[in-house]
């Protein structure tokens, strides 16, 4: 993600949390909601990293508690020709991975209990792989920042029901209720927008750091199988953080056909493995191989 894409992002949460306030209580909570939105985004891009490692309970790693996982990480962000970010384990049974981060200089990789016992070594470089490709891309600020920002838009539009009865707004109790619905779904779309392409585009880098597209496919359809059966409480605490995961860590049922955060796995899948096939053809070998 370029820094118009960013900016963009911080527009529309922006303009989400003027309007609330406004519909809420007039033009006084027009200029609440702005003061509220400006320290917000100030705060998201210095701390918003940090909130989604606490909001998963995630707990930083190092060569002397997991040695074969930091030497892995270390290993492929050489491939990728990146700083060695900082590796965070969250204690869930689901497998499941994701990246965080400002810049490639103040990033981390934070993988689940679960990838590391349902996975292969080749299977967790590749999903390891697809999330310094996040961080290589940049992705991991506008990432971040969405779940942050969603998470506050969620929790914001529940104190409209409080305020409903206020003289100064002037959508009544039947508007107040629907603006609580509203607020996060449009919150949603915005993370909708940004994330299907963005995942393409890091399997694809991802597949090129590790070296083996297939490593990253047989993880993938792994993760997808796996992580249906498996609750992540943290993911289901905090919803507004499920596109940061490698694959969605949330159970929806049918509302995840149309609310997707993740392209259709067996598409990523498909695209991966024509990615195999092509590099096959061509005779091209990865650092792997």
């Amino acid at each position: 993600m370029n820094f118009a894409r960013t900016a963009l992002l911080l527009a529309a949460m922006t303009a989400l949390f003027l309007a609330v306030g406004y519909l809420l209580a007039g033009e006084g909570g027009l200029l609440i909601a702005f003061l509220i939105a400006l320290g917000m985004n100030g705060w998201a891009y210095w701390n918003s990293d940090k909130a989604v490692l606490r909001m998963h309970n995630a707990r930083v790693v190092t060569r002397g508690s997991a040695r074969e996982l930091v030497g892995l990480v270390e290993q492929l962000a050489g491939n990728a020709n990146l700083p060695m970010p900082q590796v965070y384990l969250i204690e869930t049974d689901q497998p499941n991975a994701f990246a965080t981060g400002r810049n490639p200089e103040n990033s981390a990789v934070a993988v689940t209990r679960g990838l590391i016992q349902s996975c292969s070594r080749e299977e967790l470089a590749g999903v390891i792989a697809h999330e310094l490709a996040h961080i290589r891309n940049r992705d991991t600020l506008t990432m971040t920042i969405t779940a942050t920002l969603a998470g506050a838009i969620g929790f914001l539009s529940q104190f409209a029901f409080f305020f409903g009865r206020d003289s100064r707004n002037p959508l009544g109790m039947v508007g107040t209720l629907l603006m609580m619905i509203l607020a996060p779904l449009a919150a949603m779309l915005v993370q909708m927008a940004i994330s299907r392409t963005r995942e393409y585009s890091a399997d694809r880098l991802g597949a090129e750091i590790c070296g083996q597209p297939l490593w990253l496919a047989r993880a993938l359809q792994k993760i997808e199988q796996l992580a249906r059966g498996i609750v992540n409480p943290s993911a289901e605490r905090n919803p507004a953080s499920a596109h940061l995961f490698i694959v969605n860590p949330l159970r929806m049922g049918g509302i995840d056909s149309l609310f997707r955060t993740h392209p259709p796995t067996a598409d990523r899948v498909r695209r991966l493995q024509e990615l195999a096939g092509a590099a096959s053809a061509s005779g091209g070998g990865g650092p792997w191989g």
